[in-house]
């Protein structure tokens, strides 16, 4: 098109010339017909943004993440004037549109229209605009091209997908630490001693043992462990812009319905804590009850002002780590007050599972893992099925 202005420019200047030094009808004729050129195809192009219309439509803005939805556009012409030069652009940042040629240009005589039946596919959980974004249109003599904004865009209601794995290896290891630390609360007797963490009763305090050991130590019950699996998440928005903020946050609900559905499966009691203006507590004992978790977490909000190290202190003060077999947190940061509160929990006898979703440098976060403490970063875009 830059190589067509060029020219264009060319013979409009050897016409200018022409008039001027010499005249004559062929001269003027060449000159006024060189420069109607662009006016011809301002006319058409304001003719075809006043007149044009597109429709589209997808069967539902409900959609769940990676599955595909049937969707049609059509391009009609609806003037007595051809259209040519119309190329569809889709918006490609969260979905694509299968069996779509790119760069095809389109042409439309008068009554004609292209509709095309095919699939759209949602990358990630979320709420964004979807289909056709734009239509770039090119005049007749290709001088000039131009991009037609779609009015009335559909905006799609993405849900996270449920990941449906029964063996999950990232954590077989903290399962299998969390197996024995079961067993050892079934026989060991009513007086082994734990680390006093503010909110316990005085009254279950053991003075001699603290006094032993110089610091406040309180009576570990037996029973007072359960066989439950606390995961907690956190809803903290770190972004402002969409593209960053929405993969990010579809890749931790994605993990932590995974993590619900193997529990599920395998029956084993499970609890969901997250920040939503206050904590949030689901509650779960099988797979009978993975369709409420899983609606539950599909109205989820991230929220700027969420913390996961407050949402720490809420375990400790509800005494939720002391009721778990094991602990599993899903986040995007780690804090140092977050990692503090999690070393301490696996201190005490408690496995700890870290999930990390980020594309940033973790190794700093990796080294401070240790036997009932591990750490596994999961790459914001990667495959939860293969990661997992």
């Amino acid at each position: 098109m830059k190589r067509r202005r060029i020219i264009f420019l060319l013979l409009w200047i050897l016409s200018l010339v022409a008039v001027s030094f010499y005249g004559g009808a062929i001269s003027y004729g060449l000159f006024w017909g060189i420069t109607l050129v662009p006016v011809i195809s301002l006319i058409y192009l304001i003719l075809f943004f006043s007149q044009f219309r597109i429709y589209q439509e997808i069967q539902s803005r409900n959609i769940v993440c990676k599955q595909a939805m049937p969707y049609y556009f059509t391009l009609p012409n609806e003037t007595f004037y051809s259209f040519a030069g119309l190329n569809v652009r889709m918006f490609s940042g969260f979905s694509y549109v299968t069996d779509i040629p790119e760069d095809e240009e389109y042409e439309l005589l008068p009554g004609d229209s292209h509709t095309y039946h095919t699939n759209l596919v949602c990358k990630y959980r979320g709420e964004y605009e979807v289909g056709v974004k734009e239509i770039v249109v090119t005049d007749f003599f290709r001088l000039f091209r131009f991009r037609y904004r779609i009015h009335g865009t559909i905006k799609a209601l993405v849900y996270p997908r449920l990941i449906q794995k029964k063996e999950l290896s990232s954590i077989k290891d903290i399962i299998d630490v969390s197996n024995l630390q079961s067993e050892i609360n079934k026989t060991e007797a009513d007086v082994i001693t734990r680390d006093y963490v503010p909110g316990d009763p005085l009254k279950y305090i053991h003075w001699k043992a603290s006094a032993r050991e110089q610091k406040l130590k309180t009576r570990n019950l037996l029973g007072e462990r359960k066989q439950g699996v606390l995961i907690l998440y956190d809803t903290k928005r770190f972004y402002p812009k969409e593209e960053a903020y929405i993969p990010l946050e579809s890749q931790i609900l994605e993990t932590v319905l995974a993590l619900c559905y193997h529990f599920g499966e395998k029956g084993i009691p499970f609890s969901l804590l997250c920040g939503q203006n206050g904590a949030k507590k689901l509650e779960a004992t099988g797979l009978s009850q993975l369709e409420y978790v899983y609606q539950e977490t599909c109205q989820i909000r991230f929220d700027e002002r969420e913390d996961g190290e407050r949402l720490l202190e809420q375990v400790v003060q509800e005494r939720l780590h002391l009721q778990a077999r094991s602990l599993i947190m899903v986040a995007h940061r780690v804090s140092d007050g977050l990692m503090w509160r999690l070393l301490q929990f696996s201190g005490e006898g408690l496995p700890v599972m870290l999930y990390l979703v980020t594309d940033e440098d973790a190794e700093e976060v990796i080294r401070q893992s240790n036997s009932r403490l591990k750490i596994m970063v999961l790459p914001i875009t990667g495959d939860l099925e293969e990661l997992l």
